[in-house]
């Protein structure tokens, strides 16, 4: 539940627990002391988020004088309120509906009971606290980067000031993410409503779960807790979730979390909130009118905003937009050549691997005048439901929307011997070419291992090997990742001309 007392990047922790305890002491320690500014830093980096970490430690591993300014915990959302919290919950719900289904589907033992929701939480946290020393500040203070814990503001064109310290760099680095998007719902905000910087404190699991929202965090958490044993309500103001993918793979997914019991309402939104004590009730208006859904634990999935609140960037000189973040160039530079940004505080794609690859871009650009294009990174995506959604590169809407010609080679997982083996034949492999060559734009993997698939196609788009690369090399048997395999040969059969095939015909029928 969101607590107005509770400064915000630490409400996503728990008071009085040990697995908590020591994430805070490894990303904010209590007795941290800022260090003295030095003259001048090569490079300040503001926000030690993933982007902002990669840029810190490639900066200082050259030589660099760094420094890394945090307000709240570094590691940022996906540390303690995105990946790694979201896919330890997920991974126990799979667990637990393996174990609902083992007798049924591979004649296994009989699970009876409930599971302890509280055991899974608690797990989390305590791999979430283990994961949490290599984003720490006294790691980074090990790798000679100067940690600066507390609220940066620009105050000129090259430098910025954190509690008394003035920072004067040669170049900056904004990398302050996004925060989560809370809708103008009348009554929401006084609502005990939960956003992903606070769904993880819970300790109890819900009776009824509404979620706003059936992007890639709405279903992914839906369904999860579907599967811990939580009565869920999605409600998707479009005809289908997850609306940024192939609508056959929506499909599936939707289908997926039905089976689960989640209850999808399309072309609904929430009206308004009503809240008594712990209690909300949502009023949801829809195709079927107006209803009223109560629930003990609302959770608002709609979206992500930039934070660029408080770091007075008018006093730089650097342009932003409250909704799109910060203005960057290709090479990620803002109206200020000192300053650059990466990751969600300036792109519309809002991942921690793009992030990533940001910081590995900005720094060869920050510090050695290089030239790299953020426009030239291929950038893959993965929603983490049950099956999961991997993509990459064009879509179908992409392809129209642009005018380009395609061809499209589909490959059920269940002609896949290794997913039927499994009993995961639930999916597809869809590879979208640049009409009449092999030239690859896009591919869209559903499957129970998509997310770990995806990267041999990716590969292939960034070094510009063609599907008929992936046919040609060998993979191991039997494996789910042969659906690739598979959906070349499935090209080569279709590209070979009738002509050639009747010549073939006639040469064989020559042969004694």
């Amino acid at each position: 539940m969101i607590n107005s007392t509770t400064p915000a990047p630490f409400r996503s922790l728990l008071p009085d627990d040990e697995a908590d305890d020591r994430l805070r002491q490894a990303v904010h320690p209590d007795d941290w002391t800022n260090p003295q500014p030095r003259s001048r830093y090569h490079l300040v980096v503001v926000g030690a988020g993933t982007g902002g970490l990669v840029t810190a430690s490639i900066a200082a591993g050259l030589g660099a004088r760094v420094a890394l300014v945090e307000r709240g915990l570094m590691g940022g959302d996906c540390l303690t309120v995105g990946c790694v919290p979201s896919k330890s919950i997920i991974r126990a719900s799979r667990a637990w509906n393996e174990a609902r289904i083992a007798a049924q589907s591979y004649g296994g033992p009989v699970a009876a009971g409930d599971g302890d929701f509280g055991a899974v939480m608690e797990r989390m946290r305590r791999a979430r606290a283990g994961l949490a020393v290599v984003d720490g500040a006294r790691r980074f203070r090990d790798l000679g980067v100067d940690v600066f814990l507390g609220d940066a503001r620009f105050t000129s064109a090259d430098t910025l000031q954190v509690g008394d310290g003035v920072l004067r760099f040669r170049r900056a680095v904004i990398a302050t993410g996004a925060r989560a998007t809370v809708p103008d719902v009348p009554g929401l905000r006084e609502a005990p409503y939960h956003t992903n910087e606070t769904i993880f404190t819970l300790t109890r699991r819900p009776a009824h779960l509404v979620i706003i929202g059936a992007g890639a965090i709405g279903c992914e958490l839906a369904q999860a807790f579907a599967r811990l044993g939580t009565r869920v309500t999605l409600i998707d103001q479009g005809d289908r979730v997850l609306f940024n993918e192939e609508p056959e793979a929506a499909a599936i997914v939707e289908a997926a979390m039905l089976r689960d019991g989640v209850v999808v309402l399309h072309g609904a939104h929430a009206s308004r909130v009503i809240t008594r004590g712990e209690v909300c009730s949502v009023e949801v208006r829809g195709p079927r009118g107006s209803e009223l859904l109560e629930c003990d634990t609302l959770l608002v999935a709609t979206g992500r905003t930039p934070n660029v609140d408080g770091l007075c960037l008018e006093e730089a000189d650097v342009r932003y937009d409250a909704l799109k973040g910060v203005v960057v160039n290709d090479r990620l530079r803002t109206s200020n050549r000192r300053i650059f940004a990466v990751g969600d505080v300036c792109s519309s794609k809002k991942f921690t691997h793009l992030a990533d690859f940001h910081a590995r871009i900005v720094v060869p650009n920050a510090l050695f005048f290089m030239r790299h294009s953020a426009s030239k990174l291929v950038t893959p995506r993965v929603t983490y439901t049950s099956p999961e959604v991997a993509h990459v590169g064009m879509t179908a809407a992409d392809a129209v929307s642009q005018q380009v010609e395609t061809d499209v080679v589909d490959v059920q997982m269940s002609e896949v011997d290794r997913a039927v083996l499994d009993g995961e034949t639930e999916g597809f492999c869809r590879v979208r070419l640049a009409r009449g060559s092999d030239r690859i734009l896009g591919v869209t993997i559903v499957g129970a291992h998509a997310g770990e698939m995806i990267s041999e196609a990716t590969l292939a788009m960034t070094a510009r090997l063609g599907l008929g690369k992936i046919g040609g090399t060998m993979h191991p048997y039997p494996t789910q990742a042969e659906v690739l395999r598979k959906a070349s040969d499935a090209w080569q059969r279709r590209k070979l001309p009738p002509r050639v095939k009747r010549l073939f015909g006639w040469y064989f029928r020559m042969l004694p």
